[in-house]
């Protein structure tokens, strides 16, 4: 029997869902509430609101034990992952696959609350969810992958809301994906030299020495599909002057990377919050009032 005490047990399953580092969480968050505000042209209904933050955090955390237990033998290689529960020893990997289990039906009880459109679509979400952490070792596009799983809230939010996916959805889903992939090539990029090393592949990787370059060009794109938002959604004028903080933080972001230092990186990624709520709050302002 382990002599390991209960609370640091329990501590270690809140570190293998990352709670103790909600970032994936508002990350994940922004997009969902865009999208809900939108759908519901104001505030959305408060049964929708709440599934999908609980929704988020379950997700969220489903995914990162999976990611865990995907790269349970590279994250021993990496000096930033190696002390991970299931790395370290604390958790062992079936424990791992139980609560991934129990996280994924929790979040599916919460959808089947909604409709049969947006539980179709959550099943599409859980099983990218699943895929991404595999998607490292066979193409230099995880970011892509993860860009769709996160994207996916928020064709949930448009179907809960409406019942149907408008045309008007997709700039939301083209923003969300195309931030997502700009904030986790940052992500990357932190871990280039040591991905290398050990053959993980990624968009920093693939980008290279032209890796400042492409992300400024995302950021533009990024930034025309948030003022084709603003068109397609009548949104006011509260909406397109929060673009210009968007601006800001981008350039910010940008004087970051600069030198590629490994921590700068890591900064920007966590910084990309946000930019999240500046669009959300350029949402509600416009929508609300």
């Amino acid at each position: 029997m382990s002599s390991q005490p209960k609370s640091t047990s329990f501590g270690a399953y809140l570190r293998l869902m990352r709670l103790d580092k909600p970032i994936g969480i508002y990350l994940l968050l922004w997009p969902t509430l865009w999208s809900l505000f939108l759908a519901a042209e104001g505030v959305p209904d408060l049964k929708l609101l709440l599934i999908f933050v609980l929704g988020v955090i379950l997700m969220r955390s489903a995914g990162c034990v999976i990611n865990d237990y995907a790269d349970r033998h590279i994250d021993k290689l990496i000096k930033r992952t190696k002390h991970r529960p299931i790395t370290s020893g604390e958790i062992n990997h079936e424990s791992a696959l139980k609560l991934f289990v129990l996280l994924i039906m929790l979040a599916f009880i919460l959808v089947l609350l909604t409709n049969w459109l947006t539980i179709q679509l959550a099943m599409i979400s859980t099983l990218l969810a699943i895929l991404y952490p595999f998607t490292k070792r066979w193409t230099h596009l995880p970011q892509f992958v993860l860009g769709l799983a996160f994207a996916m809230s928020v064709l949930m939010a448009f179907s809960a809301t409406l019942n149907i996916i408008p045309t008007t959805a997709w700039y939301v889903f083209a923003a969300t994906l195309i931030w997502t992939i700009i904030y986790d090539t940052m992500y990357a990029m932190a871990d280039r030299e040591e991905d290398l090393k050990i053959g993980v592949r990624s968009t920093a990787i693939l980008f290279a020495k032209f890796d400042r370059v492409i992300i400024a060009i995302l950021q533009l794109i990024l930034i025309g599909v948030l003022i084709k938002m603003g068109l397609v959604f009548e949104l006011k004028l509260s909406y397109f002057l929060m673009l210009f903080m968007v601006v800001i933080l981008m350039t910010y972001h940008q004087f970051l990377i600069k030198k590629r230092e490994k921590n700068d990186c890591f900064k920007a990624f966590l910084h990309n919050q946000y930019i999240g709520v500046s669009v959300l709050l350029g949402i509600m302002f416009s929508v609300s009032f």
